[in-house]
């Protein structure tokens, strides 16, 4: 077991209807810290995140973290990573509170009886929920919270499990241009003392707070510190035309 938070990857090989996703790309990180992970649509980003949280079995490759082969194992990776997913993947339709679903994710990871919330289990969720500024609207059904309220719930959820790793995929989608800066600080704040894997569709947002970039499409075109990594000839490599140098600047375009 390594002392601090840590992901190997290597020679992996995801294929979907014929074609590679991932065809021999590894990487190995060590935390803490914020790695941000972009990439155009489709470009393979979630399916990398399913696969560190073993929750895709590759054609060929292992996923070790913290030292342990979690390959095509949710049950051994879970043990040390928390996941904050795309909100268009979450269901609101559940009577249930932003409180009540951050205790749930507990309670299930407890043993039976599920009925009764424990005092320490209450505690946690709410220690959790003002990290996240969150305790004002967690007694609101969540089909009632804001796109930038559920997914300050959800970071309460994972932080909750208190997992030395965080996976976040698109944290910042559906969020108002005023909610992506608080969310942004939250995630940099979780990173001083946490590995945290972040996808983003808008790598400004988080370049100044990563300690690694990568750059995925169909495979890993680039991985290191972001001062090595965010360069124009690259992105292109991955993004293709929808790169722009204006004025010195680099710009990222999603069509």
């Amino acid at each position: 077991m390594h002392g601090k938070p840590h992901v190997k990857v290597e020679d992996l090989t995801i294929a979907y209807r014929g074609e590679y996703v991932f065809n021999g790309d590894g990487f190995e990180v060590e935390g803490p810290g914020l790695v941000t992970v972009i990439g155009p649509n489709g470009a393979g980003k979630t399916t990398l995140f399913r696969a560190i949280m073993g929750l895709v079995k590759p054609l060929r490759g292992r996923v070790y973290v913290n030292g342990e082969d979690v390959t095509g194992s949710p049950g051994r990776a879970g043990r040390h990573i928390g996941y904050v997913p795309q909100l268009a993947h979450v269901y609101r339709g559940f009577p249930l509170t932003g409180r009540e679903l951050v205790e749930l994710s507990l309670r299930l990871r407890g043993r039976p009886p599920r009925l009764h919330v424990p005092r320490g289990v209450r505690e946690r969720a709410e220690r959790y929920l003002r990290a996240v500024g969150a305790e004002r609207f967690a007694d609101r059904p969540v089909s009632r919270l804001s796109g930038g309220q559920l997914q300050r719930i959800l970071i309460a959820r994972a932080l909750a499990r208190e997992t030395p790793i965080l996976v976040m995929d698109e944290p910042l989608s559906a969020i108002d241009p005023r909610g992506k800066e608080g969310i942004a600080r939250i995630i940099e704040e979780t990173a001083r003392d946490k590995l945290v894997f972040v996808s983003s569709h808008d790598p400004i947002m988080f370049l100044h707070r990563s300690k690694y970039l990568m750059v995925v499409n169909r495979g890993i075109k680039g991985f290191g510190s972001p001062e090595k990594t965010f360069r124009l000839e690259l992105l292109r490599h991955a993004y293709g035309g929808s790169v722009y140098m204006i004025e010195k600047c680099i710009h990222v375009f999603e069509r």
